[in-house]
């Protein structure tokens, strides 16, 4: 049983698409999969159709709900969906040992799956701080610009402060080049200065790379995984090549 978190302290980098692409090939594979957004835009709540009404991740970390009682079993998968109220946790969860609640709350639905995708919000709060605590690993979407790369560096600073301190044993599995437009010259300069900052980082930037493609964002307005609506677009191919790399599936 694995728990990964999707993160980068950068938006737009297509997170909410890679954690949706992540559980949904898994699932695909047969391994059982539990979403759990985190985001307050909701983006993967709304991709999957499920009901930001509640009880949602937030419920879950004040407490006023159960993890189980907060999975929605939607026909994409099981998820525990998000909540604009979200934004109101860095308010809110204050209190000590703030950063171990979802690690806590989801201990007891842990043995019902494979693997739990949680998807976080793009900035440093308690949200994703609570995330990684509760993960044994983070994958890091990236586009070869600086910005995104800023947001590497920024998301390692809160990872070695997180392994110092509430979960010494998470790990970064790896860096997801999205969006990605091989025939620029400055993604392809800034393709390099990422493997060097992987480097620094002690992880790997992944051979595969998702390329740009419409059907993207045509299967998240359907509220289709990507493999159901476009099973021969470039990013489903490059979806499956990626969870091929992850499970070290040659």
């Amino acid at each position: 049983m694995e728990i990964i978190a999707v993160a980068n302290q950068k938006g737009g980098v297509g997170k909410s698409t890679t954690a949706h692409a992540l559980g949904a090939g898994l699932r695909g594979r047969g391994h059982r999969v539990l979403f759990i957004d985190l985001d307050p835009q909701t983006n993967l709540t709304f991709i999957m159709g499920a009901d930001p009404e509640g009880p949602t991740s937030y419920e879950v970390l004040e407490g006023e709900a159960t993890a189980a009682e907060a999975i929605q079993h939607q026909p994409s998968g099981d998820i525990i969906p998000a909540s604009p109220v979200l934004n109101r946790a860095n308010l809110e969860v204050k209190r000590a040992g703030n950063e171990y609640r979802l690690r806590d709350a989801i201990r007891p639905v842990k043995k019902e799956y494979d693997y739990i995708i949680i998807d976080t919000p793009p900035a440093l709060s308690i949200l994703t701080v609570g995330a990684l605590t509760a993960s044994d690993s983070v994958i890091i979407p990236a586009q070869a610009d600086i910005l995104s790369l800023q947001g590497i560096s920024q998301l390692h600073d809160t990872i070695q402060a997180i392994q110092q301190t509430s979960n010494p044993l998470l790990s970064i599995k790896g860096i997801l080049l999205t969006r990605h437009n091989a025939r620029a010259i400055l993604s392809r300069d800034l393709t390099q200065v990422t493997n060097r900052i992987a480097i620094q980082l002690g992880t790997i930037v992944y051979n595969t790379v998702i390329r740009e493609g419409i059907a993207i964002k045509e299967a998240q307005a359907s509220q289709q995984d990507i493999y159901s609506y476009a099973p021969r677009a470039n990013p489903t191919r490059d979806y499956i090549a990626f969870i091929d790399e992850l499970l070290g599936i040659k």
